[in-house]
C-alpha cells in the first residue's frame, strides 16, 4: 500500500481528519484538485466573515456619532478592497493548512480523484496525467456546492452562487436574494449595509426558517430596519435576464410583486458533490443524493468511509471536521463515541448574529415536553447598553421536571461566542439551577445567560 489512508477532498472534513490521522501515526494522502481548505476556507466560512466584518465596521462608523465620536467627511465603502481583503484572508488561511501538511508529513496528491477499485485511488491531474494509488482506507470528503432551482440556472452574471457573490467585479445597485438561510441572510446583511437595495425572498413563514421562531422575528425586524425588503412566504415565479436588469417575479400572500434588480442571488441550500467519485461503481450505497453510513461513517464497502456534505446531517465546516476525527480514531482502533448530532451549534453571522443549539420551543412541545422558557433581553444589559447593542435577547428552554437544559437560541452582538457555553452545559447535562448559580462576570453579555436561566425559575434580578 502507497498510504493508510487517502482522504479525497480538502475541506474541513478532509484536512482535520489528515492531520488526525497522521498524528495517530499513518500515512496519509489528500487528493485536492483546487485550494487546500476546500469552499470553507477559500470560498465560504472565512472569507465571508472577512466581508461581513468590513460591513460592521462600515456600519461603526456610520454611527459613530452615538459614541460620541465626530469627523468631517462621508464615509464610503470602496468595494474592490473590501473583495480584496477578502481574498487575503482567505489566501493566508490556505497557506496555513499547507504548512499544517507540512508539519504532518501529509503529501498534497493535486488532481481529480475518484475510487478506481479496492483500495484504489484513480487521480487525474490538471495536465491529464492519470496516477493510480493504493490505501488501506479511503476517506470522501467532497463537500458540496451551491443548489441551483429548475428554471433558475445560475449564469455566474446576472443569477449567480455564493461563490460568484463574493468576488463581483463591482457592487451591484440592487439585488434579488432567493433563500433565508444562513448563507443568504449573510449576504443579504452585507450587502444592504453597503447601500445594495437588497430583497430578501423566503418561502417559509419566517426567515432563517430552521432557527427558533422569536429569533427570526427578530432578525427580520433588524433587517427592515436597515431598508431592506423581505417577503416572506413567497415564491420567486421566474427571472427574466434578457434586458439589462433582472426582472424577478415574485408570488407573495399579498398578491405578485415584480422586482428589478442588477442580480440575483441563489441562497437555496447546497448540492453534495458526489458526481464522479467512481462510487456505483466501487459499490458504495447512495440514498437521495447522500451516500449512506453508519455512526462511524463507514460506507457500504469495507475500507470507504464518508464525512461532511456528502452525508445526511447538517452541513457545517464544524460538524464536517468532528466527523473526520470519530472516524479517524475509530479507524485507529480507538473507543470512540459517536457524534451527539442534536449538540450541534448554529451560528449566522449577521448584525445581530444568531446562534443556537438543541430543541426550539416550539420542537419541546411537540417533542412532549413540559417545559420552562427563561428569557432576557440585551435591552436590560448593561455590557449591551455601554457598546450601543442592545438589539436580541437570550432564551433558554428547559425540561421543567428535571431542569435538564433542552435548547438556547440567542440573537445579538457576540451570541456566536456565547453559544459555545451552551453546548458544554448540554453536553455535561448541566441544570437550569446550576447555570443560575455559576457566578458569571459583570459587565458582560454572556450575564445573559445566567439571568434567562433565572427567569425560567422566576428569579431574575434584572428584568
Amino acid at each position: 500500500m502507497d498510504y493508510n489512508l487517502i482522504i479525497i477532498g480538502s475541506g474541513p472534513g478532509g484536512y482535520v481528519a489528515a492531520i488526525r490521522a497522521a498524528q495517530l501515526g499513518m500515512k496519509v494522502a489528500v487528493v485536492e484538485k483546487a485550494e487546500l481548505g476546500g469552499v470553507c476556507l477559500n470560498w465560504g466560512c472565512i472569507p465571508t466573515k472577512a466581508l461581513l466584518k468590513s460591513a460592521q465596521v462600515l456600519n461603526n462608523l456610520k454611527h459613530a456619532a452615538q459614541y460620541g465620536i465626530t469627523f468631517e467627511g462621508e464615509v464610503k465603502p470602496d468595494f474592490s478592497d473590501i473583495i480584496a481583503r477578502s481574498r487575503t484572508v482567505a489566501e493566508g488561511m490556505s497557506k496555513g493548512i499547507q504548512f499544517l501538511f507540512k508539519k504532518n508529513n501529509i503529501e498534497h496528491i493535486k488532481g481529480t480523484g475518484k475510487i478506481k477499485g479496492q483500495g484504489q485511488v484513480e487521480v487525474i491531474d490538471n495536465d491529464g496525467k492519470v496516477t493510480v494509488y493504493s490505501a488501506e482506507n479511503i476517506i470522501l470528503a467532497t463537500g458540496s456546492r451551491s443548489k441551483e432551482l429548475p428554471g433558475l440556472k445560475q449564469d455566474g452574471k446576472k443569477i449567480i452562487g455564493y461563490r460568484e457573490a463574493m468576488t463581483l467585479p463591482a457592487q451591484p445597485g440592487s439585488m434579488v436574494i432567493i433563500g433565508s438561510g444562513a448563507v443568504g441572510s449573510e449576504f443579504a446583511y452585507f450587502y444592504q449595509s453597503l447601500g445594495t437595495e437588497v430583497t430578501l425572498v423566503e418561502m417559509m413563514l419566517h426567515i432563517i426558517p430552521l432557527e427558533d421562531e422569536e429569533v427570526s422575528k427578530q432578525l427580520e425586524k433588524s433587517f427592515r430596519k436597515m431598508k431592506m425588503k423581505v417577503f416572506t412566504s413567497s415564491t420567486v415565479n421566474s427571472v427574466d435576464t434578457s434586458g439589462q436588469k433582472c426582472v424577478v417575479k415574485i408570488k407573495t400572500p399579498s398578491g405578485d410583486q415584480i422586482i428589478e434588480a442588477d442580480v440575483v442571488l441563489s441562497a437555496v441550500g447546497i448540492t453534495p458533490n458526489i458526481e464522479g467519485l467512481g462510487l456505483e461503481d466501487a459499490g458504495v450505497k447512495i440514498h437521495d443524493g447522500k451516500v449512506l453510513v453508519d455512526e462511524f461513517y463507514r460506507t457500504s464497502v469495507k475500507g470507504i468511509y464518508a464525512i461532511g456534505d456528502i452525508i445526511n446531517g447538517p452541513a457545517l465546516a464544524h460538524v464536517a471536521s468532528a466527523e473526520g476525527i470519530v472516524c479517524v480514531e475509530k479507524m485507529a482502533g480507538h473507543d470512540v463515541e459517536p457524534l451527539d448530532y442534536l449538540n450541534i451549534p448554529s451560528c449566522i453571522y449577521t448584525s445581530p448574529e444568531v446562534a443556537s443549539v438543541g430543541l426550539t420551543e416550539k420542537a419541546a412541545r411537540k417533542a412532549g415536553y413540559d417545559i420552562k422558557v427563561g428569557r432576557f433581553p440585551f435591552t436590560a444589559s448593561g455590557k449591551a447598553s455601554a457598546s450601543a447593542e442592545r438589539d436580541g435577547f437570550v432564551k433558554l428552554i428547559f425540561d421543567a421536571k428535571y431542569g435538564e437544559l433542552l435548547g438556547a437560541h440567542m440573537i445579538g452582538a457576540n451570541v456566536t461566542e456565547m453559544i459555545s457555553e451552551l453546548v458544554v452545559a448540554r453536553k455535561l447535562e448541566t441544570t437550569v439551577h446550576e447555570i443560575m448559580k455559576s457566578v458569571h462576570p459583570h459587565p458582560t453579555m454572556s450575564e445573559a445567560i445566567m439571568e434567562a436561566a433565572a427567569n425560567a425559575m422566576g428569579e431574575a434580578i434584572n428584568i
